[in-house]
């Protein structure tokens, strides 16, 4: 069951995001993975700016969860991770496809380059790498991030993006 979540879940959300992250470390540089992959204080800092969580339920246990930020004319995908003994069941895709049928807005996505299994989910479900250009635009209009993360990051945009 995909269901939004609450205060209650945020141990769960912290726990989903740093266990499937661990999958970053060696791929992504070394100076941007650290251990944990993010705080707790880094998650509730999320929530406060806007990020709102929604979970993959199965049998009373949150297994999946995808972040969506609102920021006006676009949607933003954020922390989309599952845990790593229930991936390649679909959660992920289901999740995606959820989120994106709940607004006609154009959905953006931003994840590391070197992460080539993200991407290629995010392919396999219908969006597209924007060019190199449009990326460092959009990872500067839509996303607080340090230079070094807009070096190492692709966008991918979903088949509403041209309206961006």
């Amino acid at each position: 069951m995909i269901r939004i979540c609450t205060e209650k879940d945020i141990r769960a959300i912290y726990d989903i995001i740093n266990d499937a992250a661990a999958a970053y470390k060696g791929i992504i540089p070394a100076d941007r993975f650290h251990e944990p992959y993010m705080t707790m204080e880094e998650l509730q800092s999320e929530i406060g700016s806007g990020v709102v969580f929604w979970g993959y339920e199965d049998g009373g246990r949150l297994i999946g969860v995808m972040g969506i930020q609102d920021k006006g004319d676009v949607f933003l995908i954020r922390h989309a991770y599952v845990r790593t003994d229930q991936r390649k069941g679909g959660i992920g895709s289901r999740l995606l496809a959820y989120l994106t049928n709940l607004t006609e807005k154009p959905f953006l996505i931003g994840t590391w380059a070197d992460a080539s299994w993200a991407i290629a989910f995010y392919l396999k479900n219908g969006f597209s790498l924007v060019p190199e250009a449009e990326k460092e635009r959009l990872l500067r209009t839509y996303w607080t991030i340090p230079d070094r993360q807009i070096e190492t990051s692709v966008v991918l945009g979903d088949r509403r993006r041209e309206a961006v």
